[in-house]
This record gives C-alpha cells, sequence and structure tokens, in this order.
C-alpha cells in the first residue's frame, strides 16, 4: 500500500493585475511642440525660405511627427494614431479660430480710433477732406431702417413658404418653389438691386414721385429682402423638419388641428433654429454695399424717411470712406465696420436670448 505525502508548501502571493498602460507625461506635448518651433524657425530663418506663417506650418508638421514617434514610443500605435488626430483637429480648430480672431483684433485696434460721440451723433454733411469731424450717425440709421423693413417683409414671407414646403407641399409646384428657393440662394447682390432698380425705381416710384424715378431706402430694403428670402427659407425648411414626427402625431391623436399643431408644436420646437436662419440673413444683408448704392444712392445727409430722398447704409458708408482720399477717412471706414460687426451681434444676442426667454415660459 502506497501512501501519498502531499506537501503542503505555501503558495506565492498573486501579483496584482494592472490595467494602467505607460503614458506621456503632460508635459510632453507642449515640450514636444516648444522644440518643433525651435527647428522650424532654425529651418525656415536659417534657409531664408519664409517668415512667421512659414514657421507655424512647419512647425505643426515637426510636431504631429514628434508626437507620434513619441506616443508611439511610450504608449504604442494604436495610441499614437489617436494623439496625432486628437492633435490634427485641434489644429483644424486653432486654424479655423485664427482668421476670425485676426479680424477681430484688427477691427478692435483700427476701430477705436474714432470710436467716440462725435462719431455716433453726427453725419458727413458739410464735412470736407481736411475736416477730421464727421460721422456715421446717418448710416447707422439707414441700416436700421432698411434691415428692419426687410426683415419684416422677409421673416414672416420666408417662415409661411417654408410651412407650405414641409406640411403641406407635395408635388411638382412645392418641387418648383424649392427649385427656385435654391437659385435665389446664389443670385449676386448686384443683381438683386438691378432687379428693384428696373422694376420699382424705374417703373413703380414714378407713379409716387411725380413721374421721376426716387431713390429711397425702402427700395433698398426690398434689394436687401430678395437676398434675404432664400437663406429665411432653406434655414426654416430644414429646422421643421428636424421637428420629431411624433411631436406632431401626438398633437393629431389628441384632436388638434393641422394649423394649431404647426402654431403651437412645430414653431416653438424650430425656433432656435429659425431664429439662426433669421439672424443669418440680417447679417448677410447688413453689410451688402451694392444694392444699397443702385437703388438708395447713398447720401451725407441723415434721412429718417425710407421711402423718400436718398438714404446711406454703414456698408455703403464703408466702402465710400474707404475710397476716399481724405486721411481722416480710413479711421471712420474702421469705426463703422467696427460698429456693424457690433451692431449685428448685438441683434443676434439679443434674438437668442428672446427665443430662450420665450423657450423656458412655455
Amino acid at each position: 500500500m502506497t501512501t501519498t505525502l502531499t506537501s503542503h508548501r505555501p503558495r506565492p502571493a498573486a501579483q496584482p493585475v494592472t490595467l494602467r498602460a505607460k503614458r506621456l507625461s503632460k508635459y510632453a506635448a507642449p515640450a514636444i511642440a516648444l522644440a518643433a518651433l525651435l527647428v522650424a524657425t532654425g529651418i525656415v530663418y536659417g534657409a531664408g525660405i519664409g517668415g512667421p506663417v512659414l514657421v507655424v506650418v512647419v512647425g505643426a508638421l515637426l510636431y504631429l511627427a514628434g508626437l507620434f514617434v513619441a506616443a508611439n514610443a511610450v504608449e504604442g500605435r494604436r495610441s499614437a494614431r489617436n494623439r496625432t488626430w486628437s492633435a490634427l483637429i485641434h489644429s483644424a480648430f486653432v486654424l479655423a479660430v485664427l482668421p476670425l480672431a485676426s479680424v477681430v483684433w484688427t477691427l478692435v485696434s483700427k476701430g477705436a480710433e474714432r470710436l467716440d460721440a462725435d462719431f455716433f451723433n453726427s453725419s458727413m454733411n458739410n464735412i470736407g477732406p481736411r475736416d477730421p469731424n464727421g460721422g456715421a450717425y446717418h448710416a447707422i440709421v439707414g441700416t436700421l431702417e432698411q434691415v428692419g423693413i426687410a426683415a419684416l417683409l422677409t421673416v414672416p414671407l420666408g417662415i409661411l413658404c417654408a410651412i407650405y414646403i414641409v406640411e403641406y407641399g407635395r408635388g411638382k409646384f412645392a418641387f418648383a418653389i424649392r427649385f427656385f428657393v435654391d437659385v435665389m440662394t446664389g443670385i449676386p447682390s448686384i443683381v438683386s438691386g438691378l432687379f428693384i432698380l428696373a422694376f420699382w425705381v424705374l417703373v413703380v416710384s414714378p407713379w409716387f414721385n411725380d413721374g421721376r424715378p426716387g431713390f429711397s431706402g425702402f427700395a433698398a430694403a426690398l434689394a436687401l429682402s430678395v437676398l434675404m428670402l432664400p437663406t429665411v427659407v432653406r434655414s426654416t425648411e430644414e429646422m421643421l423638419r428636424l421637428v420629431p414626427a411624433p411631436l406632431r402625431e401626438g398633437a393629431y391623436a389628441l384632436g388638434v388641428p393641422k394649423w394649431k399643431t404647426i402654431l403651437r408644436v412645430v414653431l416653438p420646437t424650430a425656433l432656435p433654429g429659425i431664429v439662426t436662419g433669421v439672424m443669418l440673413a440680417i447679417a448677410r444683408a447688413a453689410g451688402e454695399t451694392a444694392p444699397v448704392l443702385l437703388v438708395a444712392g447713398g447720401g451725407a445727409a441723415i434721412n429718417f424717411n425710407p421711402f423718400e430722398n436718398n438714404q446711406s447704409s454703414l456698408a455703403l458708408f464703408v466702402y465710400q470712406q474707404a475710397g476716399d482720399a481724405s486721411k481722416y477717412a480710413p479711421a471712420r471706414a474702421w469705426t463703422a465696420a467696427l460698429t456693424l460687426v457690433a451692431l449685428v451681434l448685438v441683434l443676434t444676442i439679443a434674438a437668442k436670448l428672446l427665443a430662450r426667454r420665450n423657450r423656458l415660459a412655455r
């Protein structure tokens, strides 16, 4: 009989399993970027082949290559690819922001020179080339009136047109409307100005002006509305299509009529996007020069009546001052451009806040 003796030896303690992988130090990416910029500076300026822009481009390429090599050595190939693509995405964001930041900085730095009370309280009437005074009060008034009238004409019409296309439009007629809206989206601003010049200024306005064609701010508003309409229609159409179908179906199941469903359910749901589209259209209209020059004529005096006599706008004022030979004109042009951007920004923020407030109230 064989007896098997089993020795009870103590087993070695199990090693804790760690899931942590090696990672680059948080200082590695800044160090690689700094080294890439230094090397790029040496290459570009040493060879004399470019300036700061080329230094940034070469430095970015070297940074991506260096980051991939370092991450591949420490973290592995998969993590290196992830870091490289993340760096590319962040670089694309920076490249997109840089022009905007440059424009804002240029506007603020050069437009601050004439950012005073005289600029906002006076016009260019009786201002000579050697006079440092003069302002854009008449242009601000013209811009507000022309864009305001264009918005009053365009926004209701554009929203109703989009509602018809999405909610009611079927067949060839809806297809034709959508097609012509798409065509109007690419119309140059000078074409809309020529259309209003040929139709309103030369044909219609003589009936109200003793047989003489009359330039006016209202004619400029009509030209701007031609430019705004396709933007409002297309943006509103896309926002209405994004409203979930169950919202409509739930209202219909409760016996709510279709028109009331659109008014109380669909439009409030799509309101933030509609407001964004409307503000894009207003921003485009406020920056147009050619239609205002063709049908409003511009002017140096203040004109509060948009239906009579010439009227200016901020965009037209910038164009005129930029081409003026006076040494004081460029400062006025930069300040007017800054004012135009600030005006559109304020209107956009106000519209967004109003839409958000209405949404919260519901």
